[in-house]
Order: C-alpha cells, then sequence, then structure tokens
C-alpha cells in the first residue's frame, strides 16, 4: 500500500441501480468508490468528452460553420452523456445509449465526406444507402448482442472517413502552410486515439493483473490505471481533433478558406477562427443566387 492511501474495498455484486444488466463488465471493480455509482473512473472521465463535445458545439455556431458540424457535435455529446449513464449503472438501455450514438453519430462525417462534389441526388443516395446499412447493422446488433459487431462497424465507418478525408485534403488542399496544419491536427487525432485504444486493450487482456495492481497502490492511486477512462479521456481529444480537421477540409472544398484561420486555445485545441464575417456572408448569398 502506497503513503496515505486508502484500501479498496470489496467489489460488491449490485449496488443502488440494482444488478448489472449491459453484456459487457468492464475491469474497474463495481461500487468500489460509491454504492451510487458502479464505475466510479469510467464514468467521471466522461466529463472530458462531454466538455470537449459541449466546447466543439459552441465554437461551431460562435464562428458560423455548417450545421453538419454542430449535429455531428451534438452527437458525440450525446455519447459521452450515454457512456457517463452507462458507467454509473450498468444497466443495458443505457449501455445502447452510449454504443448505437457513436455508429449514428459517425454517420454524419461519413456522409459528408462521401457525398463530397456529387449533386444533391447523388448526395441522397449517399446517405440513404448508408441510413439502410446502419439501420440494419443496429438491428443485428440488438438481436445478436455481441458488442464485436458494434466495434467493428465502429471502426470500418472510422477507417473509411480517415482515408477518404485524406485522399481529398491531398487533392483539393493546395496551400502549404495549411495542408501542414491540417496533417498535423489528423496525425494528433489519429494517434491519440489509437493510444487510448492500446490502453482500453491492455484493461481489457491484463485485467486480472492490473486489479491486483490496483488494490496494491490503494485509492486513489489505484485510479491512475483506469484503462476504460484513459479510453474516455483520449478518445475524445482524438474525436475533437479530427472533428475540426473535418470542419478546415470542408472550407478548402467549399472555398471558404479565406474566410478562416485555424488557432490553438492555450497551444492545446485548435479551433477554426472566422476572421473575416461580412465576406463569408456575402460569399453565401453569391453561392445561393448561384445555385
Amino acid at each position: 500500500m502506497l503513503p496515505f492511501a486508502k484500501p479498496y474495498p470489496p467489489e460488491q455484486k449490485h449496488g443502488f441501480w440494482g444488478i448489472p444488466t449491459s453484456t459487457i463488465d468492464w475491469c474497474e471493480e463495481n461500487y468500489v468508490v460509491s454504492p451510487y455509482v458502479a464505475e466510479a473512473l469510467n464514468t467521471v472521465t466522461n466529463a472530458g468528452f462531454i466538455a470537449l463535445a459541449t466546447y466543439a458545439i459552441v465554437m461551431c455556431v460562435r464562428h458560423k460553420l455548417e450545421k453538419r458540424f454542430i449535429l455531428t457535435a451534438c452527437g458525440f455529446l450525446l455519447v459521452g452523456i450515454g457512456s457517463w449513464l452507462f458507467h454509473m449503472t450498468l444497466q443495458y438501455e443505457y449501455q445502447l445509449l452510449d454504443e448505437l450514438p457513436m455508429l449514428y453519430a459517425t454517420c454524419i462525417p461519413f456522409w459528408s465526406a462521401f457525398s463530397e462534389f456529387k449533386d444533391k441526388r447523388g448526395s441522397f443516395m449517399v446517405g440513404t444507402y448508408l441510413f439502410i446499412t446502419v439501420g440494419v447493422l443496429t438491428c443485428v446488433y440488438l438481436w445478436f448482442q455481441d458488442p464485436t459487431i458494434h466495434q467493428v462497424v465502429y471502426a470500418f465507418l472510422n477507417v473509411g472517413i480517415i482515408l477518404r478525408s485524406v485522399v481529398l485534403s491531398r487533392k483539393f488542399v493546395t496551400d502549404p502552410k495549411s495542408s501542414r496544419e491540417l496533417n498535423t491536427i489528423m496525425i494528433l487525432g489519429v494517434t491519440t486515439f489509437l493510444f487510448g485504444y492500446l490502453l482500453w486493450n491492455l484493461d481489457v487482456h491484463f485485467c486480472d493483473f492490473v486489479r491486483s495492481t490496483r488494490r496494491d497502490w490503494g485509492m486513489p492511486y489505484g485510479f491512475i490505471l483506469e484503462g476504460h477512462g484513459w479510453w474516455h479521456l483520449l478518445t475524445g481529444l482524438g474525436v475533437y481533433f479530427y472533428l475540426v480537421y473535418i470542419e478546415a477540409l470542408r472550407c478548402w472544398l467549399t472555398g471558404k478558406d479565406k474566410f478562416y484561420t485555424l488557432k490553438w486555445t492555450y497551444s492545446l485545441l485548435p479551433v477554426l477562427h472566422l476572421t473575416d464575417p461580412k465576406g463569408l456572408e456575402e460569399f453565401n448569398r453569391n453561392t445561393k443566387k448561384n445555385v
């Protein structure tokens, strides 16, 4: 036991929310921190996800970005809230509120990336095929209740978005400085996401060792070894980076890049700033006239 540490109490089979009904129970021991929260660290780490999603929404509205980005950020805010409820209760209905919005929110940037330069009919067809595919896969997942189905579909959507975005960026972003900025954000986003995924898998595959080490260290030192909690924090950051990436890329693809500048908040978070509101308004008016 480390200095000033508090011993972990025995894990409880159930607490305030009753016996867990979720199909997944993570490596964090249940109801050892509070009888009202099943997985305390896995719960509170979603605050980072929620905060980043909220910040993204505020920045999208403030800098007059397209509604597709506001909807995407709102979707990931819902994921953070759903994940909070899931880990707090370990109830199946909240597990679905965590997992299914991950797919649906990711569908928006997937549609956006694959409908670029298509006419209205082509864009509609991309959305229709995506809606049908994800709808069928949702039914399959609900029938079999196998988390692997959800994880594979989510990974497929993200890989598709990244590959398509890289192709569009290399083809249409002609300014070297902007290209470097986009590459930096993409690398940070993907690296952060994959590092979180690594910690999550270490948590899963070495759970017995991690649990015994946490108990040897005591609370709060053992909290550092909550790999799934780190997954929440790093995933939230990775998603935020990628959201800014597709915002900046979309500006280039629509010719609005000259009205925006990429800035860093406290040298940590990239934000796309609207620097010429009047120019953007005039551009939008002219674009609507020519449609």
